[in-house]
């Protein structure tokens, strides 16, 4: 699964099937499979709906130049971090129909070291009317304290944009569906 020159090594095959992420000193990063289009996610990481399908609430705009504000409502602990409802603040750099989709985090009281990370999703047809997407969240790296809760977080939210995608029921945070997860 793994694209040829690409520093992702050492890939690791996560509980959701098509799922891998990379280990190493490098920025997060991880690669999921969709029977669904590359339309169909783009729809999921760029609409209001979508993302509260998968991720959490938010309000804003996921079109390009747009900003997201996400909020994780109820405080909850989760593998060390506690969770308030401060907003994360994230600015739309690209949403680019039906290929890539780049943010940058402005503003994460709960999370402090995310500010200034910034977040790819690239997509791409894979086999018949399916896609591949390719995720990174550039400046999370093993070097960070909380780099384990971080990469469980998100291998759970990738696996809800997955199942919101391909059943239109994802687990976002506060629905009680996340909870085994992590």
């Amino acid at each position: 699964m793994t694209k040829e020159g690409s520093e992702m090594t050492d890939a690791i095959t996560l509980p959701a099937e098509g799922m891998t992420t990379t280990a190493g000193d490098d920025d997060y990063q991880a690669e999921v499979l969709f029977a669904a289009s590359p339309e169909a996610v783009f729809d999921a990481l760029t609409t209001v709906t979508g993302l509260a399908g998968w991720w959490t609430a938010v309000t804003g705009s996921g079109l390009e130049g747009g900003e997201l504000r996400f909020v994780f409502t109820g405080a909850a602990h989760v593998e060390g971090l506690m969770l308030a409802e401060e907003p994360l603040l994230i600015y739309v750099d690209t949403a680019r129909r039906p290929s890539e989709v780049r943010w940058t985090v402005r503003e994460c009281v709960l999370l402090p070291d995310w500010v200034g990370t910034s977040l790819r999703f690239e997509l791409a047809p894979h086999g018949t009317g399916g896609c591949e997407l390719r995720f990174q969240h550039r400046g999370v790296t093993p070097r960070l304290e909380n780099y384990a809760a971080y990469t469980s977080a998100w291998e759970d939210h990738l696996a809800s944009l997955h199942d919101y995608v391909e059943t239109g029921h994802g687990r976002p945070f506060g629905s009680g569906g996340e909870e085994g997860k992590r």
